[in-house]
């Protein structure tokens, strides 16, 4: 049993300190008022002008005092109407909880009563406007009810109770404007406001309402009055509220009342956002969207708006403003009847949770008319709502989203109405699919422009969402879509980067941070600003490196790596595990993933066909996938063709656009008969150096020194890279060439190619006498050496020194050059040269970076 409160003791106040301490505070409302006076004159000033508070913007005295500032916008008249102070209706809701529990509630009461006895004697020290002897008996009235509702369990009595909170805060905010010597009036929403429960929520009876209101005027001629929100009566005169959340609804409602010329609401956010920050943190806020866009934001969950509130603004085109109390400056969302254009045809995007698809299924409704309207008819019989129908124009199903806890319900009234024809099998299946979100786009530069639903759909396809219902009514200004739960932040990412309102977010992960690794990362690095710059607004790109591994350790970051430090493993790192790598760059929560292989690995190359099929893009210089065991290239291949991108550039010709080219040239119905080049800078810079005068080994000596070879050179000189690159270009030009097909020449002798690299370097001169012997005999034809590879037009490949005869291309490369030249039916006799240099991790990492930047514009970034 809960047992009354004691006597409430009497409030005393420091008469002489409290004075001084509110003047201490006036610099808030000071500060406010000058912040709304400099936003008043970039804006034209309504002469009547209502405001609403809600309950974070009056959390405190301090709070109070900012609303007062904010308040004096140079209106000739206003109306404030407030909401309780912060987290108030929830202590009256518990309060009410803990009376029909049986549980103690005096300690909450006396709680409530301190903080806004506190609160009054704060804004009003000198007691001048009677706030603390009203709260006072407000208070105990409250008490005398929840002793007469622990004795009779009344539900009308208790649903009244949560609207006191806006009550109280009326007396706090009318004292804190100086109340009637300041020409403030204080109206009891109670007194005016009549509604009565309608089939779409609370309705007003406007006829009652107004009369009431002119009446009261006629008592009060102040011009400018302070309403509570959310509260009202019945039209038996019984205390009722608005509904939770109602106090935005009382705003628009006392704004119809009054006749307002504008009407503000108050919160702390700067505005109705294009999206939930907490799941897009790019979202941006709306300057101004039109009352229709706020009416279907409101309905699809945008928190910032109750979905009634639109109704008695629009009724009259009042336009209503949601600012921030917290940051006058920011001129917030204006809605009204014809806002600005948009850049982007869609104003935002919103999400509804905790939903259900249910679906009948059944061959013997096609063209049977009321099939839809027993079913409609039973989830109204049922009591469960629809948020969204979708119907195939075969007829053959009828799907909608309900919320899930009416699911089930929903379900058995489907089965009992359509019993009869399920049983003569008209009708097959009820199905529930649980775990839904609904999707939903809105805007009104949809209406009427083509394209706008593809632009939707394709965003969430390269995000790998699945779509399980889609509506769009004939207004055009929504297009809803039901998705998987567990795909909705990513689903609300990738349509809010697909109509370009946030940077195209991408989830990075590098493995291989070694030489070409490390230069792109420094690419990437001093790239970022560019990318984010709003001067290319529709380019922005948010490449969120998340991931970094080598051959033994990885880091793994929630959010993102810094670039220029992410280069060092020892710290933070965790043993490689390929399997958790990929799953974490494969978050649920960004639209878009990729891994980039660095690491020359052939065991990580045998992971692409898995990541792929994923929905993983990957990138890489690494020739083990393009060049290694056919059947995993075709499984790579297939995996790419319906999952993610495979791109390889730099794996030929290191940043050359090499694959690109040979690919334009096929792509646009060229024939390939033959390629041939150079495709080693190692070899290049050899051989364009060998004159026969300075020994062959003496120039790999100091290419060695150079850095222009492998640790080991015999790697260069072996000529297997070499094929491998030809490998690539033949399986892109449709040949299913191996490398155990290519015939390649060593410059390794036989005896050298098992020794220690210690050992080779010490027997290099080994390698000159054969290659001499070559050189004389080309000289002495006229012809010089160049290290090429070839594939001809019957398909036979090969790797080796030739003499190229006079005015080939291979000639008059420059040093270290790549020179790839394609003949096809096109370029028959003068064939197409891609000429440039084809190593180095700089370039290499160039070629890595530009297939990132392919895939990124694919994905809806646009250069």
């Amino acid at each position: 049993m809960s047992s009354a409160p004691p006597q409430a003791a009497s409030v005393h106040h420091a008469s002489d300190t409290q004075p001084d301490a509110a003047a201490a505070d006036d610099h808030l409302a000071a500060d406010a008022a000058a912040k709304a006076a400099a936003y008043a004159e970039a804006t034209l000033s309504p002469a009547r002008h209502a405001h609403k508070f809600g309950g974070s913007s009056l959390a405190d005295p301090d709070r109070y005092r900012v609303a007062v500032g904010l308040l004096d916008d140079g209106a000739r008249e206003r109306v404030a109407v407030v909401s309780a102070m912060q987290g108030v209706t929830d202590a009256l809701l518990a309060l009410v909880a803990a009376v029909r529990d049986g549980q103690d509630w005096a300690p909450a009461w006396s709680a409530l009563r301190k903080r806004h006895l506190d609160t009054a004697l704060s804004l009003d020290p000198h007691r001048r406007h009677g706030t603390i002897e009203a709260l006072e008996g407000e208070f105990e009235r409250l008490r005398d009810t929840l002793e007469g509702l622990r004795r009779d369990d009344d539900e009308t009595l208790a649903a009244a109770l949560p609207g006191l909170g806006e009550v109280w805060s009326s007396y706090l905010i009318h004292a804190a404007l100086g109340g009637a010597p300041a020409g403030w009036a204080r109206l009891d929403a109670r007194e005016v406001l009549v509604v009565h429960p309608g089939e779409m929520g609370v309705a007003v009876d406007w006829t009652r309402s107004r009369e009431n209101l002119g009446e009261w005027r006629k008592r009060n001629d102040a011009a400018n009055v302070v309403v509570t929100g959310f509260v009202a009566r019945d039209p038996h005169g019984r205390d009722t509220t608005l509904g939770r959340n109602g106090s935005d609804y009382s705003a628009a409602i006392f704004a119809n009342l009054f006749d307002a010329d504008a009407l503000t609401i108050w919160t702390d956010v700067d505005g109705v956002l294009s999206a939930d920050p907490r799941l897009v943190p790019d979202a941006v806020c709306l300057p101004s969207m039109s009352y229709a866009e706020a009416c279907e934001l409101a309905y699809f969950g945008a928190k910032v708006l109750h979905p009634q509130t639109m109704a008695p603004v629009q009724q009259r085109g009042i336009p209503l403003r949601i600012r921030n109390t917290r940051n006058p400056q920011a001129p917030g969302t204006l809605i009204s009847l014809r806002p600005q254009p948009g850049a982007a045809p869609v104003k935002g995007l919103s999400l509804v949770h905790d939903l259900a698809v249910l679906e009948l299924v059944g061959n013997g409704m096609v063209g049977v008319p009321g099939a839809a309207e027993r079913l409609f008819g039973a989830l109204r019989a049922a009591g469960v709502s629809v948020t969204m129908i979708s119907q195939g124009s075969s007829e053959h199903s009828i799907c909608c989203v309900v919320r899930a806890d009416q699911a089930q319900r929903g379900r058995n009234a489907i089965v009992a109405a359509f019993a009869e024809a399920m049983a003569d099998g008209q009708a097959q299946h009820v199905l529930v699919t649980p775990d839904i979100c609904v999707l939903a786009a809105v805007g009104d530069g949809m209406v009427g422009l083509p394209g706008v639903a593809a632009q939707l759909f394709d965003g969430l396809a390269k995000a790998r969402v699945n779509l399980r219902a889609i509506a769009q009514g004939a207004g055009e200004r929504n297009i809803s879509v039901a998705i998987a739960a567990r795909d909705a932040t990513r689903a609300l990412r990738a349509a809010h980067s697909a109509f370009w309102l946030s940077p195209q977010c991408i989830s990075v992960g590098v493995i291989g941070p070694g030489k070409v690794g490390r230069a792109l990362l420094a690419q990437l690095s001093a790239a970022q600003p560019r990318f984010q710059r709003e001067a290319r607004p529709q380019f922005r790109l948010d490449l969120r490196l998340r991931a970094l591994a080598d051959s033994r350790r990885m880091r793994l970051a929630p959010r993102a790596l810094e670039f220029e430090d992410a280069q060092a493993l020892e710290h933070e790192s965790e043993p490689l595990d390929l399997d958790r790598f990929a799953a974490h760059v494969r978050a649920e929560h960004i639209p878009h993933a990729l891994i980039v292989d660095c690491s020359g690995s052939d065991a990580v190359a045998a992971r692409y066909p898995d990541w792929l099929a994923a929905g993983i893009h990957v990138v890489t210089p690494s020739k083990h996938a393009g060049a290694g065991p056919l059947a995993r290239y075709d499984a790579i291949r297939e995996a790419a063709r319906h999952g993610g991108q495979f791109r390889y550039e730099a794996t030929v010709g290191a940043g050359l656009p090499v694959i690109q080219t040979l690919r334009s040239l096929l792509d646009t119905g060229d024939e390939l008969t033959e390629v041939e080049g150079i495709l080693s800078g190692t070899l290049a810079w050899l051989f364009n150096r060998y004159d026969g005068r300075t020994p062959f080994s003496a120039l790999v000596r100091e290419a060695h020194e150079l850095g222009y070879t492998e640790p080991d050179p015999r790697d260069d000189l072996s000529g297997t890279d070499v094929a491998r690159k030809l490998v690539i270009l033949a399986r892109e030009a449709g040949r299913p060439l191996s490398l155990d097909q290519i015939e390649v020449e060593s410059l390794v002798p036989e005896q050298l190619r098992a020794v220690s690299k210690e050992e080779f370097f010490a027997r290099l001169d080994e390698l000159d006498a054969p290659l001499q012997q070559r050189f004389d005999a080309a000289r002495a034809a006229g012809l010089s050496l160049r290290y090429l590879a070839r594939l001809d037009r019957d398909g036979r490949a090969s790797v080796g020194v030739v003499t190229p005869q006079p005015g080939h291309a291979a000639l008059h490369g420059a040093l270290t050059d790549n020179l790839i030249q394609f003949r096809t039916r096109r370029y028959a006799d003068n064939p197409l040269v891609v000429q440039g240099p084809g190593a180095g991790p700089d370039v290499t990492a160039a070629g890595v970076f530009g297939d990132m930047l392919t895939i990124a514009q694919t994905l809806g970034a646009r250069a």
